[in-house]
């Protein structure tokens, strides 16, 4: 482990009885380091050979290979937080740099507390790196924006409305009653059949023929309940619409879609594809890399319902050492033939 350490905070951690910070708090942090073996650098800030207890074996340091002062007039802790930053490494430090939060995002994973107790010093745990707890919307958002650039049409919507089947029931009939031409479309799709009455009267599941597919999108805690009513919601809708057929109720989970809430992509039979047109590959940090994995048919059911495709894409996720924050990835989409059912 690489670490830089804040010469100055270590400094000042214990003072001496004149109120000085002490040259022996840093020999302290000298000496656990090579204990540990680590790989390190100490960084002070201009004023600090001015004020230390030992000017003598401080400036006797200073001429070490890896300790290094920063000019009078330059930030220190920034120069510590960019050192860290740019080399990889922890920052052996009590200081939180509160001040340097916005531009440096993971300072908690970063820094390594201490105590000094009868003249040793002992490491404390880095704060484990803040998760992004919306990672799945975001790789999900990041997917939708690369389908439609590919041309590919997907339902958006996400205000989300108040789950039961009652209600899933009346937005379907608005929705489609509200559709354009519907009538002109339904003849359009069954001319698109060929030899649509004979292969009706072939087949005893009448429900192929259905003139509308009703994808119901619900968040996974919702699945089972959106599933056992889709029957009666079928049926309510064809009789509400008049309709020869019975819509296909299909149930997504969606990772968009709140508890409690539900989203309709409804669409002609004929729209509905009968796979997904990518594959996906999700590259991670190595932090979300289980959550992910463990995620992934919940993110390759939210874009197979949004796009309206029977099959799910198939999704694999790879860690990528490139990608070191929480909350890191990049997706790229992978045309294929092995798709999930």
């Amino acid at each position: 482990m690489k670490v830089v350490v804040d010469a100055s905070n270590v400094a000042h951690y214990v003072k001496n009885e004149n109120g000085q910070p002490k040259m022996a708090n840093i020999l302290a942090a000298v000496k656990a380091l090579e204990e540990s073996e680590d790989e390190f650098v100490i960084i002070a800030d201009a004023s600090l050979r001015h004020d230390i207890d030992d000017k003598e074996k401080f400036l006797k340091l200073l001429d070490s290979e890896n300790v290094e002062e920063v000019p009078a007039g330059n930030d220190a802790d920034h120069f510590i937080l960019e050192i860290a930053t740019s080399e990889k490494a922890k920052v052996l430090s009590n200081d939180k740099f509160r001040d340097y939060a916005a531009e440096f995002r993971n300072i908690s994973s970063m820094r390594i507390p201490f105590v000094i107790d009868k003249g040793r010093l002992t490491f404390g745990k880095p704060k484990q790196p803040k998760r992004d707890k919306n990672i799945l919307q975001h790789i999900c958002d990041e997917i939708i924006k690369e389908l439609n650039f590919k041309k590919w049409e997907i339902y958006t919507g996400k205000e989300g409305l108040d789950l039961s089947p009652l209600n899933i029931a009346k937005q379907a009939i608005i929705r489609i009653d509200n559709a354009n031409n519907t009538e002109s479309k339904l003849e359009n799709i069954f001319s698109k059949i060929p030899m649509f009455n004979k292969i009706v009267e072939m087949v005893d599941d009448v429900e192929i023929a259905a003139p509308y597919v009703i994808f119901v999108l619900v968040h996974p805690k919702d699945y089972k309940l959106a599933v056992k009513n889709a029957g009666n919601i079928s049926v309510t809708v064809a009789d509400r619409l008049g309709l020869e057929k019975k819509p296909l109720i299909a149930v997504r989970n969606d990772l968009f879609t709140k508890p409690g809430n539900f989203e309709l992509n409804i669409l002609l039979a004929d729209e509905v594809t009968e796979n997904a047109p990518y594959n996906i590959l999700v590259r991670v940090s190595a932090h979300d890399e289980v959550f992910i994995k463990k995620n992934s048919r919940n993110i390759a059911s939210t874009i197979a319902g949004r796009l309206g495709s029977w099959k799910f894409p198939f999704v694999s996720v790879k860690p990528d050492m490139l990608l070191e924050k929480p909350g890191d990835f990049e997706i790229e989409l992978e045309k294929g033939d092995a798709f999930d059912d």
